[in-house]
């Protein structure tokens, strides 16, 4: 019997589960846009690659080791404590166990940004993208306050499209900033624009 090196087994499991998820995640997407009403199929996706910017900024860049733990999470409805109880007690396949190490180990496993932090990584997002013209864009999606960052979130949430940890609530994401102080004076003559996150990395 060939025995697949670790290392190329964690890395084709990676794209697997990429695909798998990618698939699911579509399917419910269109879904929960008619359930939720209110915002376009845009506006989630937004959030959604808003949240990977400002989860990056933080933690640093998601490893495809990362992935295989979120699959096996998934797949086996397990939350994050309990995956690092299972780690720690010998639990789980050599294959779960090196992409855990290969992540950075058990402590580096939690990607977690609250809701304010997420307000924050949402402002700097849209202003790389559509720079002055930020505001303008999110408002024509009728996303007018931080407040609806925290309804399409918690629309993800309910749908199992993103995880939340005890302590986090859809109160998190109330008047974090008004979007004109937050948007219209990020480009105002002397200010320069900054991002209002920083990497783990540049501690």
């Amino acid at each position: 019997m060939v025995r697949v090196p670790l290392e190329r087994g964690v890395n084709d499991l990676a794209d697997l589960a990429e695909e798998i998820m990618a698939d699911e995640r579509e399917k419910v997407l269109n879904d929960l846009v008619r359930s939720v009403g209110k915002y376009p199929e845009e506006a989630f996706l937004f959030v959604r690659d808003g949240l990977n910017y400002a989860v990056q900024k933080v933690h640093g860049e998601e490893t495809k080791a990362h992935q295989v733990v979120q699959q096996y999470m998934h797949e086996h409805d397990l939350e994050l404590g309990d995956l690092i109880a299972q780690y720690h007690a010998g639990e789980l396949s050599d294959l779960i166990m090196h992409a855990i190490e290969a992540a950075g180990g058990a402590d580096r496993l939690n990607r977690h940004v609250g809701g304010r932090e997420l307000c924050w990584g949402l402002r700097d997002f849209a202003l790389k993208r559509w720079g002055m013209m930020a505001k303008t864009v999110l408002n024509h999606w009728k996303v007018r306050s931080t407040g609806d960052f925290g309804r399409i979130v918690f629309a993800f949430i309910d749908q199992d499209l993103m995880q939340k940890q005890d302590g986090d609530t859809i109160e998190d994401f109330q008047e974090v900033y008004s979007f004109e102080e937050a948007f219209d004076s990020a480009y105002m003559p002397g200010n320069g624009f900054q991002d209002s996150l920083h990497s783990e990395e540049d501690d």
